[in-house]
Parts: C-alpha cells; sequence; structure tokens
C-alpha cells in the first residue's frame, strides 16, 4: 500500500468512532476538482453508488524507464458535494494514492475501508459503493496495462 494511504487507514483505525465521522467529512473536501475539459461524461459510473459518481484513471510515464508496473497512475473523481461520504471516499484515495504507481494501485488491498474501521461507522451500502469505486479504479488500471 502507499506510505501516505497507509498513514490514512492507520489514523482512521486507531480513531475513536465519534471520530471518524469527522475525518470523513474532512476528506470530502480533498476531492480535485476535475481538469478542464473533462466531464462525467467521459468517466465510468460507479453504480453501486447511492449517488452519481464517476472516476476515472490513466496510467503514464513512470520514473523506471519502461516498467510498467512504476508508471504513476493518476485518478479523477466526480461526485456531487451533497453526498459527502462518497466523496470523502475519493477523497482518501485522491490523497493517498497521490504519485502512485501502478504497482501501488493494484496492491491496495480490496477491503480498504474495513480496514480504517469504517464498517462499524457508516452503513454497509455505503462501504460497498467505497469498495466498489477501489474496484473500478483497479480495473481500469489493469485494462491499461493489459
Amino acid at each position: 500500500m502507499p506510505p501516505r494511504l497507509a498513514e490514512i487507514v492507520d489514523e482512521f483505525a486507531s480513531a475513536p468512532r465519534d471520530v471518524v465521522l469527522e475525518m470523513l467529512l474532512e476528506y470530502s473536501d480533498a476531492v480535485p476538482p476535475l481538469p478542464p475539459g473533462m466531464t462525467a461524461e467521459g468517466m465510468e459510473q460507479v453504480v453501486e453508488c447511492q449517488t452519481p459518481f464517476f472516476l476515472h484513471a490513466e496510467v503514464g510515464p513512470g520514473a523506471a524507464g519502461g516498467n510498467i508496473a512504476d508508471e504513476q497512475v493518476t485518478v479523477w473523481f466526480d461526485c456531487p458535494p451533497e453526498a459527502p461520504t462518497t466523496r470523502a471516499f475519493a477523497g482518501i484515495l485522491a490523497e493517498g494514492l497521490s504519485g502512485a504507481t501502478v504497482r501501488d494501485v493494484l496492491a491496495v488491498p480490496d477491503d480498504l475501508y474495513q480496514r480504517m474501521g469504517l464498517a462499524q461507522a457508516i452503513s454497509p451500502l455505503r462501504v460497498r459503493g467505497g469498495t466498489a469505486i477501489l474496484a473500478r479504479l483497479k480495473r481500469q488500471v489493469r485494462e491499461q496495462i493489459a
């Protein structure tokens, strides 16, 4: 797992339950805006989310001179501000995977949100949506390196 994402997971896992929701709300503000010209229309919708949520991952050249596993992954998310929990999942991934390589992204555990202790703080439906976001992100990366 990328070091910054591991730090975020540890912060959530060790936080008291009553603080976890506040922490989530802080990450809902960490979603960077889409670049000019990019819209949700060109992104993949994560239909498992209760709210309209779109993502796009792009594998670009890395610093390792041709090793595909070391190429950098850039991720964009589009989610309405009225869905702070879902935006928080995007914010956690945006911050935790900033500068991540293909190897880093594919190494993120599928049970990320359970490891963070979110299964005890939010509804199973929301955890399912977050898990689907991560699964779609990893799938997009795999498709691009195939």
